[in-house]
């Protein structure tokens, strides 16, 4: 196997005010991957790339970014990454493309080299249009590119997005999805914190989900859907009607989920499970107002994996 490009080893960070953000957190992330870090608010996320990006210390633990232990040689792991953090970081008075070209500078390009790379991203970002404008007068979404466009300046063997979508408009977001797909597809290692589950269902190679600081789960999407609990048949009835539809559906081991006022029933062999919960309803003359043959989504996932962290910490 070879060496992950990202290797985190028993980390914890324990803040001023007795926060223990990271809590004994190991975990890897493969090189030339979109990996995607899930988890809850406070769970952690953000203190892990600010430790991985170098701007903060662990207390204990080991981590390595692209070779180099992020402690010991931080200069090292700065020079082969890039960073776009929650918010926008760029300044309002330079145009885009002046934003990026300074990032250029500082990674120590030339004047020239600096800006060939700032005509290169504006162009892939799709802001060639705007790139002399002052960044004061872009959207939320244009400037949420810009940043990222910044962030991939120095040709960065791994780049950190947290939450890179955040308040932006659908276009913006398709875009940064196209744009990521991209990177990867050229051998760039992506890490991705985010909050739309959606984002990461379509974008992440592996997710790891993690709640107080610790890894819950780590795996590929399909993985962590199968491990909810696989396909389901969702049936509504009428309240009065739903006793003697779990009666009747009693052989398949249904469940009754009183939030959504749904009965729900394994279905290991999909289809032929739905068939046959129906015929044993229709046998009971009872007669569902709604029937759905679902797969667990990521939500399903989340919800479910955080909840049980949340009740073993309580």
């Amino acid at each position: 196997m070879p060496d992950p490009i990202i290797a985190v080893d028993a980390v914890t960070k324990r803040f001023r005010d007795g926060t223990r953000a990271l809590d004994g957190l190991t975990l890897t992330v493969p090189n030339g991957a979109v990996y995607g870090l899930l988890g809850p608010n406070g769970a952690g996320k953000t203190t892990l790339i600010r430790i991985l990006a170098t701007l903060l210390r662990p207390d204990s633990g080991r981590v390595h970014v692209a070779g180099h232990d992020a402690v010991r040689h931080p200069a090292r792991v700065r020079e082969r990454i890039g960073l776009a953090g929650q918010f926008a970081a760029v300044d309002d008075h330079l145009t885009g493309r002046e934003n990026i070209t300074v990032i250029g500078r500082l990674y120590g390009l030339s004047r020239r080299d600096a800006a060939r790379r700032a005509a290169d991203i504006v162009d892939r970002i799709h802001l060639a249009d705007a790139a002399d404008r002052q960044v004061k007068t872009y959207s939320g979404g244009m400037r949420r590119r810009i940043d990222l466009a910044a962030s991939l300046v120095g040709r960065p063997q791994v780049l950190f997005l947290d939450e890179p979508t955040t308040g932006v408009d659908p276009a913006s977001r398709q875009d940064v999805w196209h744009l990521v797909r991209e990177l990867a597809g050229e051998g760039t290692t992506v890490l991705l914190t985010t909050q739309y589950l959606d984002e990461a269902d379509r974008l992440a190679d592996r997710i790891a989900v993690i709640d107080h600081g610790r890894l819950v789960t780590e795996g590929t999407a399909t993985e962590l859907k199968d491990r909810t609990g696989g396909v389901v048949v969702e049936l509504d009835l009428p309240a009065h009607l739903r006793h003697a539809a779990v009666t009747a559906l009693l052989r398949l081991g249904p469940r009754q989920d009183p939030q959504r006022g749904r009965i729900v029933v394994p279905a290991p062999d999909g289809a032929a499970t739905l068939r046959h919960a129906l015929h044993l309803l229709d046998n009971a003359q009872i007669a569902p107002t709604d029937v759905a043959l679902h797969r667990p989504t990521l939500d399903d996932v989340f919800l479910t994996l955080t909840r049980h962290t949340a009740g073993r910490s309580a």
